[in-house]
C-alpha cells in the first residue's frame, strides 16, 4: 500500500507544490493492495471486463479509475472490473444544450449546489429507473447501485474525491442530481437521476459549467447510451482513452470543496462562469 494511504485517509494532492504529475500518477495507481492487468492483454477482443475480485475500500477505487477501470456488478456476484471498448466521454467545452433545454433554465426558478445532498443523491440513484451515465437497465429493473457501492462512494464523498451536483425546485426540494468522482483533471460519472422534467439534464449542463470553470477538459461517461448521446457525449477506442487519462489524472485543476461555491440559479446557466465562489 502506498505511504500516501494512511489509517484510511488518502493524503495526496495533485496541486501540490512538492509532487510532479509523475509522482502523482506513480502514488495513486499503487494505492491498495491489488495490481489491476492492463486492459489491453486480458481483454483484446473489447469486451470490456478485465478483472474479478478485490474489494471496494478507498484506495482500491481510487487506483482503479486512475488506470481506467470502474466497478460494475450486481449486489450477488463477485466485484467486477470494467474498462469498456469505446469509451463514452464528453469534453465540457464541446457541450452545447438543446435550444429548449436554454429556454427552460432561463426562465426557471430552480437552483443547482455542489456536495450539499450527496447521500440523498447516491440512494435518487439506486432508485429503479433508466437515467444515467451507467444506466442501461430498462424503465423499472434494478440498478446496480447496492448498499455495497453505496457505501463505498460515499467513503470517497467523506475523503473529498466522490462528488455531487443537485437541482433543487422552487420549494427546496431535490428533484434531479448526479454523482462520480474527479481525480485532477478528469471527472468520472457515475450515475443521474430526475423526478422533474429535464433537471437531471440541468445537472448536467451545471457540472459541464463547473468543469470548464475548474479546468477539469474530459468527463468520463464509461459506456454509451441514448441518453448520454442526445446531451452530447461521444466515444473515444480504450487505448486513446488510456493515454489521454495518463496526463490528465495528473494536470493541475481546481479542487471541489462543499461550501465553496454559492447556490447557481439555473437561469444563470447560460452565461459562461456562471458558478460563484463564497466569499
Amino acid at each position: 500500500m502506498s505511504h500516501f494511504a494512511k489509517d484510511g485517509h488518502i493524503d495526496i494532492d495533485v496541486n501540490a507544490a512538492d509532487i510532479t504529475p509523475e509522482a502523482f500518477r506513480n502514488h495513486i495507481r499503487s494505492l491498495g493492495r491489488y495490481n489491476f492487468p492492463d486492459p489491453a492483454m486480458v481483454d483484446p477482443d473489447g469486451i470490456g471486463i478485465v478483472a474479478i475480485g478485490g474489494d471496494l475500500a478507498p484506495e482500491t477505487l481510487i487506483s482503479a479509475y486512475a488506470q481506467g477501470l470502474f466497478p460494475w456488478f450486481n449486489e450477488d456476484e463477485p466485484i467486477a472490473w470494467w474498462c469498456p471498448e469505446p469509451r463514452c466521454v464528453i469534453a465540457p467545452t464541446d457541450y452545447h444544450p438543446s435550444k429548449s433545454l436554454r429556454k427552460q433554465a432561463g426562465r426557471s426558478r430552480w437552483q443547482i449546489t455542489l456536495d450539499q445532498a450527496f447521500d440523498d443523491v447516491i440512494h435518487a440513484c439506486s432508485l429503479p429507473r433508466s437515467d444515467g451515465f451507467n444506466d442501461t437497465l430498462p424503465e423499472g429493473e434494478h440498478t446496480w447501485i447496492h448498499s455495497e457501492m453505496i457505501e463505498a462512494y460515499t467513503k470517497l464523498h467523506a475523503q473529498g474525491f466522490a462528488h455531487s451536483i443537485e437541482v433543487w425546485n422552487e420549494n427546496q426540494r431535490l428533484i434531479g442530481g448526479l454523482y462520480g468522482l474527479k481525480i485532477g483533471g478528469i471527472y468520472f460519472g457515475e450515475s443521474m437521476f430526475h423526478s422533474e422534467s429535464n433537471a437531471s439534464k440541468l445537472a448536467f449542463w451545471g457540472l459541464m459549467r463547473l468543469c470548464t470553470q475548474s479546468k477539469v477538459a474530459l468527463v468520463d461517461c464509461q459506456l454509451p447510451n441514448d441518453h448520454l448521446i442526445s446531451l452530447g457525449a461521444t466515444t473515444l477506442p480504450r487505448a486513446k482513452f488510456l493515454v489521454e487519462l495518463d496526463t490528465l489524472i495528473s494536470s493541475r485543476a481546481v479542487n471541489w470543496q462543499k461550501n465553496t461555491y454559492k447556490p447557481l440559479p439555473a437561469s444563470l446557466l447560460n452565461k459562461p462562469e456562471p458558478w460563484q465562489l463564497k466569499i
